[in-house]
């Protein structure tokens, strides 16, 4: 293999998106100048998207401990205890730049890498949740990247059979050109086969296996979430970048891992993501205190000529990274054999603490570095923070001036928005542990060991939640508010939380009001997390998230696991019952800003919803007790809006309602807050539920009753049940459909 030269005037390392200074830092580092292939491993563990270096200084804040927390962040994912010997282990991540440029593939990619981030500690990965954001509905670009997008996570996760138990899907301006493919996993294992990213034992092998090495990747999600998009020509340009996927392929990985961690063959282990050969021997190397030699003609290639560079650096999907004794080999490539996939011995543990690559055994040496200087030694940036210059204005400004609708029913028509387009596309029934799937407040599956399979008589609720409006008006007060909902979401089903994993979607950090941005959205998260005893044990952060120069309104998303003690019934869902008295739980609240009503009617300032920690806790247990106890007959978060939970309870159950409430008006309708949730009582158990929400200081307001074929409320709207179903259930794919006639 010919050795590639390096520049002498910078056009390399600025051509890899290393910086001057950083160029500067790698020759000091090494006591020279870089040759070409290890500028361009440090390119990729030194790009944003790999190392974190804007945002490292500020994640340190989050409250990531609990005596129930296994693994914490910086692992391949966060783990946490839940009883009968069992672990969860649960991640969640971004493709959002390569799902911009190829719609299918950059998301299905996305969920394969998520998976192999679960089962490479040791867990079946058991369900999938997509967050995913794409510009407006009225855009032909945002139709076709959701329309490839929703077919990428389905053809993926379908494939290898692990079902998709729910997510969010939201379309607004401020994602056009630029969406947000988040996408989350779940896993469970025995405790015991919890494994680590570490390359220990001097002498040990390094094994590679799953797919081959080819040049698909190359610059793929190291170098792509580094930078933001320009010309529709520029971005096309990308298409080489991103990876292609076979779930074929992975579910083969996920049954070879699992069976070589159960047969304790495996000393440590990591997926290769982001930054391929270079990022899995450089992180098992430097967190096992350990260095590596690594053998490039010994890596099973797709292609022939390729370069070293190409071979280290490319973001293939489908491979593993396995340290492995050298008495355990055989055993090793035995299990491989067995499901079809192709392994090699790629290098060996050393002493030395330096991570090496070689032409082949005892030969040329192309690369030499301290493996820690590409991992835990990357630059950390302390960027210049300032808040928008019109900031005290624009919170001023509470929107005294925005008109009341004159047709209530129609603008709450125009909120609704069935998700079943989106999720009928997925299984959400694989393996037959979902007890309640996408479309409510959370996700519960039943908890079965994951060894015996035998049912614990528990179940797990998970649930991922966002509002880039309320983080947009404030980061910090805005993220709070949708920990907050999270919470909420998982008490509606009777779950109380585990804990929290985060995806911070922000634009390009060299701006300083997107580091304030990110800074205070979390400080907001903290704060929550602190107030209602969530660790945070893993995350992920999205920056450069900009097209043609403009930002994205931050968007952080959460991703909550919750645990159910007692699963001996369904939990009660987003439903009426006929003659069911409807009561609303929590603090009364009628300020728009923020809400998405205000946000279609133009008004894009004020502060968001209030939120008193102390008060959301008080509600969050009342409504978890009253669903665990069987109370409620029907339940749903209010994080929306009054109006748009009712309306959301009577188009999904087929069943009307009648509100008389003291001083409705459009603001009571379409305010928001999470701290509220409207609950739907069976006919003579109200009162028992108004005194236990006086027991726990909660107010609780009774304000009609379900039944009937009209959604009423007195004074305000009067709406025909069949067509509030038919807008719900028409707005999305009517869409869909109108776009592809043209």
């Amino acid at each position: 293999m010919a050795e590639e030269p390096s520049s002498a005037d910078g056009s390399v390392h600025r051509a890899l998106g290393l910086t001057d200074d950083e160029a500067v830092a790698i020759t000091e580092i090494l006591g020279r100048p870089a040759n070409h292939l290890e500028l361009a491993m440090f390119s990729v563990m030194w790009s944003e998207h790999c190392s974190y270096k804007s945002s490292r200084l500020h994640l340190r804040r989050l409250p990531t401990e609990a005596a129930h927390v296994i693994v914490g962040p910086g692992e391949g994912a966060g783990v946490v205890d839940v009883g009968d010997g069992i672990a969860a282990a649960f991640r969640i991540e971004s493709h959002n730049h390569p799902s911009a440029i190829e719609p299918y593939q950059g998301a299905a990619t996305g969920v394969g890498g998520i998976l192999r981030d679960i089962f490479s500690v040791g867990a079946r990965p058991i369900a999938l949740m997509d967050p995913l954001r794409f510009g407006p509905l009225s855009d032909p670009r945002s139709r076709w990247i959701a329309e490839g997008v929703v077919s990428g996570v389905s053809g993926y996760g379908n494939s290898v059979g692990v079902p998709t138990v729910g997510g969010e899907t939201v379309f607004d301006a401020t994602y056009q050109d630029n969406p947000l493919v988040n996408v989350f996993c779940l896993g469970l294992l025995p405790r015991e086969r919890l494994v680590l990213a570490r390359a220990s034992g001097v002498g040990n092998l390094a094994v590679l296996f799953g797919s081959s090495t080819g040049r698909d990747g190359i610059g793929g999600a190291s170098v792509l979430a580094s930078a933001g998009f320009g010309t529709d020509e520029e971005d096309a340009d990308k298409r080489p970048s991103v990876q292609v996927g076979d779930p074929f392929e992975e579910k083969r990985l996920i049954e070879a891992c699992l069976q070589m961690l159960d047969a304790e063959l495996v000393v440590g282990i990591q997926d290769l993501g982001a930054a391929g050969i270079t990022g899995a021997a450089s992180e098992t190397s430097s967190k096992g205190g350990a260095g590596m030699d690594v053998h490039l003609s010994d890596v099973h290639v797709r292609e022939q000529g390729m370069a070293p560079f190409e071979i280290m650096i490319s973001e293939s999907q489908e491979r593993m990274l396995a340290i492995v004794e050298p008495a355990s080999l055989a055993k090793v490539l035995a299990i491989c054999e067995r499901w079809e996939i192709s392994a090699s011995v790629i290098g060996t543990v050393t002493g030395s603490g330096r991570l090496r690559v070689l032409d082949e055994v005892g030969g040329a040496v192309l690369a030499d570095m301290p493996a820690s200087s590409l991992d835990a030694d990357a630059p950390l940036y302390d960027r210049p923070l300032a808040a928008p210059t019109a900031r005290a204005a624009r919170l001023a400004d509470r929107g005294s001036g925005l008109p009341a609708p004159t047709d209530a029913g129609a603008d709450l028509m125009e909120l609704l928005l069935d998700p079943t387009w989106v999720f009928s596309q997925y299984d959400h029934q694989l393996v037959l542990n979902t007890v309640e799937g996408p479309g409510g407040d959370a996700s519960v599956l039943r908890l079965k060991h994951p060894t015996t399979g035998a049912d614990t008589g528990r179940g797990l609720a998970l649930t991922c939640d966002g509002n880039h409006r309320w983080c947009a008006l404030d980061p910090h007060q805005g993220t709070a508010l949708v920990v907050a909902e999270a919470l909420m979401n998982l008490a509606c089903v009777g779950a109380r939380p585990l804990g929290l994993v985060n995806c911070l979607n922000f634009g390009n950090p060299e701006h300083p009001e997107v580091m304030w941005q990110l800074s205070g959205s979390i400080d907001g998260m903290a704060e929550a997390c602190l107030a209602f005893g969530i660790p945070v044990v893993g995350g992920n952060v999205s920056l450069y998230n900009e097209s043609r120069g403009r930002d994205i309104d931050p968007s952080p998303v959460v991703g909550l696991v919750g645990l159910v003690d007692r699963l001996d019934r369904r939990p009660p869902g987003v439903r009426l019952v006929d003659k069911g008295a409807l009561i609303v739980l929590g603090p009364d609240t009628r300020a728009l800003s923020g809400s998405r009503w205000a946000w279609e009617h133009g008004h894009r300032s004020g502060p968001p919803p209030v939120l008193d920690l102390d008060v959301h806790a008080a509600v969050a247990d009342l409504v978890r007790h009253l669903v665990i106890d069987g109370r409620l007959a029907g339940v749903h978060d209010a994080a929306d809006g009054l109006g748009v939970a009712l309306a959301e309870m009577a188009v999904r159950s087929n069943r009307g309602f009648r509100v008389a409430a003291t001083g409705a008006d459009h603001a009571w309708l379409f305010a928001e807050s999470p701290s509220r949730v409207v609950a739907c009582v069976a006919n003579g158990h109200a009162e028992d539920v108004v005194r236990a929400a006086q027991s726990a200081g909660v107010a609780a307001t009774r304000i009609g009753t379900a039944g009937g074929d009209r959604l009423v409320v007195e004074g305000l709207l009067d709406v025909d049940l069949a067509d509030a179903v038919a807008a719900w259930k028409g707005h999305l794919p009517d869409a869909i459909a109108a776009g592809a006639t043209h």
